[in-house]
């Protein structure tokens, strides 16, 4: 099955990483796409490969989703990838109290929740929506307390979504170790991470973003799943 020329997929977080390679792979198969994001100058150049329409949107302020989704129009598919750039989590249990951890929920799961109720308007009654949750969700890996929780909020909410919005579907992927900009915030240390984590995957190596977004867009043409979480990993989660 291939997206129909006519399909309209927005898709937020869309300026770089799995949510620019989701627009890419998508406007080869003829989709046609909106991409939001914070950074004017990153959205319009992540829009221009692809010719996907850029519209500025805060996802932590109620506002300017309902702006966004009012630019956008019709939309037959959202794809929801946010992440918030330049943190880190904390290192163990003992650093919990000092993480912002309001403001890890606020920049992910909150915002993700908030853009599928104000995407209902906006969304064709046979649509579907995919959010982007993570491994440390379905993982046990020391030190990753806080993006657990926060992934953890982000799948959890999927099965009661599909069940509500239904004929809707609603449907997660959960990403292992993906190779993108987030892991610039690790500087000079950020090869030797991604190195070590590549160690432990039974697959040999990190994920790249077109990994993640062919399950996307799996999950987006295929009409009979919904309610799913899917792990595109490389299989890390079971080490």
């Amino acid at each position: 099955m291939t997206l129909k020329l006519d399909r309209h997929i927005a898709i937020l977080g869309g300026s770089s990483g799995i949510g620019l390679a989701t627009s890419r792979l998508a406007a080869e198969r003829g989709a046609r796409i909106t991409l939001g994001g914070r950074d004017q100058t990153r959205l319009n150049a992540a829009a221009a490969q692809t010719g996907a329409m850029a519209i500025p949107v805060d996802a932590q302020d109620m506002s300017s989703l309902a702006g966004f989704f009012r630019a956008a129009g019709s939309i037959d598919d959202l794809v929801i990838t946010l992440t918030r750039r330049g943190h880190r989590s904390s290192r163990d249990a003992d650093h919990l109290g000092l993480a912002d951890l309001a403001g890890s929920f606020a920049g992910k799961a909150i915002a993700t929740l908030r853009a599928v109720g104000e995407s209902l308007d906006a969304l064709s009654e046979d649509g579907s929506i995919t959010v982007a949750g993570g491994v440390t969700a379905q993982a046990g890996f020391a030190g990753t307390a806080e993006p657990a929780a926060v992934n953890g909020a982000v799948e959890a909410a999927v099965a009661p979504l599909a069940r509500e919005l239904a004929p809707r579907r609603v449907n997660a992927v959960s990403p292992g170790v993906i190779a993108t900009e987030w892991w610039d915030s690790l500087g000079e240390h950020r090869d030797a991470a991604l190195e070590t984590f590549a160690q432990r995957t039974p697959l040999g190596r990190n994920g790249r973003p077109e990994d993640v977004a062919s399950a996307i867009l799996a999950l987006i043409e295929n009409p009979f799943i919904t309610g799913v979480v899917l792990p595109v990993d490389g299989g890390i989660r079971l080490t």
